[in-house]
């Protein structure tokens, strides 16, 4: 069975590659809603005729991608915490990843650490050990929450791959 390629497929093709470029950086970049970028690209996918998608595929990475969404948001703070990290920790290793951005590329990995280690000397400027320490476990939960969110993105990725390649269905096996 061959399917002819519309003009709406062509359109819905551009939008899906732009927003699973857009998602896949999302990913890394915070405040980028990375991996929902990127199912939305699998839900403009499953709109075309050459590629489908099955509804319960949809429903079920829909879930993961909010559940992953929510982990990531709860990771840091509870590595932070783990490390007997401060609210003003917290908060810097957030305003370190913003200022980061504008370092490009290790500007973002930096500032989470900077600004977590900072925050915590401002805290407690005594204990430089432990503020390194809740930096490094900060550093540490920022970059797992990137890590599962990457992971996620790229198996919705799979998912639209292999739907064309298995003749125009993506199914769970």
């Amino acid at each position: 069975m061959t399917s002819l390629i519309t003009q709406t497929d062509i359109i819905l093709f551009v939008v899906a590659g732009l927003l699973f470029f857009i998602g896949v950086v999302g990913c890394i970049i915070p405040g980028l809603p990375g991996t929902p970028l990127c199912w939305g690209a699998l839900l403009c996918v499953s709109f075309t005729t050459v590629c489908t998608v099955s509804w319960t595929v949809l429903v079920i990475l829909a879930v993961v991608t909010a559940a992953v969404e929510i982990v990531n948001n709860i990771i840091p703070a509870m590595f932070a915490r783990r490390a007997g990290g401060s609210k003003e920790a917290s908060w810097g290793s957030i305003i370190g990843t913003f200022v980061g951005l504008l370092g490009l590329g290790v500007g973002v990995f930096l500032g989470a650490f900077l600004g977590a280690f900072i925050g915590e000397l401002i805290h407690d400027d005594r204990r430089v050990g432990h503020a390194l320490s809740v930096a490094l476990w900060s550093f540490l939960g920022f970059i797992t929450g990137v890590g599962l969110r990457l992971l996620t993105a790229f198996a919705i990725v799979l998912v639209a791959v292999r739907g064309f390649s298995s003749g125009g269905t993506a199914v769970i096996v």
